[in-house]
């Protein structure tokens, strides 16, 4: 795993990848902190960094959209998925590879509030708050965009995708506003969930059974439940993306709030997405 972290950073500054990510990340964040603090002479730190969240939406699809898209546009896939090493110790390479790079740019953000210290007294915790939350939102954003590289041959595409994921994800909370509540959208949309992971099922064991079963047990147990105890239906789609959306799990960090949950939910996504990834290319090599 370290050979492959060692290759893809080094990679990262032998081509224009890395200097775009960090001077997009910088320059955005950059003006952001000039406007709302240095020109306001403002010591508050949370906003500035709650208000540059938007920058994952650029600079995140940038980071990732070459880290599995150059393996297979290269052909070099071949080399990596029939070499020793493994699918595991290879995706966690190029993960930890694209962090690193991300974490470099929180580094020198760390100026700001040395910076701020000038103006006032800065809340420690809102601080330390911040920075954890940005940093496990990062993670899981990278993780996010290195499932979605593993899925094209296109770095254009894998950097498109990878936004359009992201921006979904900022907007979640706004989605889930204007969703109607009513018990019967609800018994739709959970059928639909239902019906998308039978259809994953049976992509991943080519076996009509499974996924047709799983399919009618879970559509079944969706209508009992709708028929016997309705009023649970309201508001179902709104609590589900709640609970989906990274951003929601943020909003606590700002305050100095460090919530357990809020930080294991965060590395699981993490975790998950790592795992699916690896999952997506052991695929490939025994198809």
């Amino acid at each position: 795993m370290f050979a492959i972290y060692k290759r893809e950073l080094k990679t990262y500054f032998q081509t224009p990848i890395g200097y775009i990510y960090l001077s997009l990340f910088l320059l955005i964040s950059g003006i952001l902190f000039t406007l709302s603090n240095l020109f306001n002479r403002s010591p508050a730190f949370a906003p500035f960094l709650s208000s540059i969240l938007f920058v994952f939406l650029l600079a995140i699809p940038v980071l990732t959209m070459r880290l599995m898209t150059d393996e297979q546009r290269q052909h070099t896939d071949q080399l990596l998925l029939t070499s020793p090493i493994r699918i595991t110790n290879i995706v966690l390479g190029k993960y930890f590879a694209a962090v690193t790079v991300f974490l470099i740019a929180i580094a020198v953000t760390v100026l700001y509030p040395i910076v701020m210290s000038f103006y006032g007294d800065i809340d420690g915790w809102e601080s330390v708050g911040s920075y954890l939350g940005f940093i496990l939102l990062g993670c899981s954003f990278v993780s996010i965009g290195l499932f979605l590289s593993a899925t094209t041959e296109n770095q254009v595409i894998a950097a498109i995708v990878t936004f359009v994921a992201l921006l979904i994800s900022w907007i979640m909370d706004f989605i889930a506003q204007g969703i109607p509540t009513d018990p019967l959208t609800s018994l739709v949309f959970l059928c639909a969930i239902v019906v998308g992971v039978a259809f994953w099922v049976y992509l991943s064991t080519r076996n009509l059974l499974i996924p047709i079963t799983l399919g009618l047990l879970g559509i079944g147990a969706a209508l009992i439940v709708f028929f016997t105890n309705k009023a649970s239906y309201i508001g179902f789609i709104t609590k589900v993306l709640g609970w989906l959306s990274l951003i929601k799990r943020y909003e606590g960090f700002p305050r100095g709030i460090l919530k357990f949950e809020a930080v294991v939910y965060c590395l699981s996504v993490s975790a998950l997405v790592v795992f699916l990834t690896v999952r997506l290319i052991e695929k490939k090599r025994w198809s």
